[in-house]
């Protein structure tokens, strides 16, 4: 349900009534009741939705047959002021998750699709963890991960996320070059049915100049990086000259680009698909998307945040839910 003070449970309360979503799966909302309650008002008892616990999820036959809420009773709807940053907010948006994980691992449900989250509450919460993407990585004890943005317009992944600008070139190294070109190869295979080709970006001006910016991280790191990735049959190009590349002519010729660091890829994404977008963690043991924006303070719980984005996570889950299992069909997100 993502930080109870932001738009993520309207728009998860959407989500539980959508004919889209429920020709995807069966939605399984972890979060609130009472929070709920009090954003859906008459709603949310006409509807008539069944209510468990978390514990009561394992009870279940799988997968469930009927849309869920999972009443994680993490915080008092009371205490919820829409629109504030709040500590016990934080809290109870890293309990969510910890119950989606735990009930994904089990096999509960197929995948997990996270509502939007707020970093400051996250960290008032005294949660060390800067962003999901983390999260996730720890939660699930993942030996490799990392964030892809996918849309029918541009696919990027990240080598590097939640870092400063000069922290990068140290966090760059062949082996998570190359981690990242085979996660975003790997997932772009189950998404597209057919072997991928990815690009992968230099990280300074054109791409370097053969040594003439930088310290020379392209031959580093980026281009035997590249070769590795190659040399498992992999259909990889790099490093590729950043400004460049984003082009239509240009990105058009990649199913995916790898970027190393966040605005690299960030940036270009949301001036394409800002509204469409969907963040993926791969390298994780479960399914894990999410939307591709904020908790929205300033229009939350009022009633007019576009679920659009929640709708393209939950979709992109259950497709890579059927890929990962080899079209077998999925189960709810």
């Amino acid at each position: 349900m993502g930080d109870p003070a932001g738009i993520g449970p309207e728009i998860c309360w959407q989500a539980l009534h959508s004919a889209r979503v429920k020709r995807a799966c069966v939605p399984v909302l972890f979060g609130d009741a009472g929070v709920l309650r009090r954003v859906a008002g008459p709603a949310f008892n006409a509807a008539g939705l069944r209510v468990i616990t978390p514990a009561g999820l394992g009870t279940l036959v799988h997968p469930p047959a009927e849309p869920l809420i999972v009443d994680c009773s993490a915080i008092a709807a009371e205490r919820v002021q829409p629109g504030k940053v709040a500590a016990a907010c934080g809290r109870a948006a890293y309990q969510y998750i910890e119950h989606a994980i735990q009930a994904a691992l089990a096999g509960h449900i197929a995948g997990v699709v996270t509502a939007p989250i707020h970093k400051e509450s996250l960290n008032r919460s005294g949660v060390q963890h800067p962003g999901h993407t983390e999260i996730f990585t720890a939660l699930t004890g993942a030996a490799r991960s990392c964030m892809m943005l996918y849309s029918d317009k541009i696919t990027v992944s990240m080598v590097t996320t939640h870092i400063g600008y000069g922290a990068v070139p140290g966090k760059l190294s062949v082996q998570r070059v190359q981690n990242v070109i085979e996660l975003t190869a790997e997932a772009m295979r189950w998404l597209r049915g057919r072997a991928p080709h990815i690009g992968v970006c230099g990280l300074n001006p054109h791409a370097g100049e053969h040594g003439l910016f930088g310290q020379r991280e392209e031959e580093k790191f980026v281009r035997p990086a590249v070769l590795r990735a190659q040399k498992k049959h992999l259909q990889v190009t790099g490093p590729l000259v950043p400004d460049a590349v984003f082009t239509t002519h240009q990105r058009k010729k990649y199913d995916a680009i790898v970027t190393l660091y966040h605005d690299q890829g960030h940036i270009p994404f949301k001036m394409l698909a800002f509204d469409t977008g969907v963040n993926i963690t791969l390298g994780l043991p479960i399914i894990r998307t999410s939307v591709d924006h904020g908790t929205a303070f300033d229009i939350a719980w009022q009633g007019v945040a576009d679920p659009g984005s929640l709708y393209s996570a939950i979709q992109v889950a259950a497709d890579l839910v059927k890929g990962r299992q080899g079209g077998k069909g999925g189960g709810p997100a």
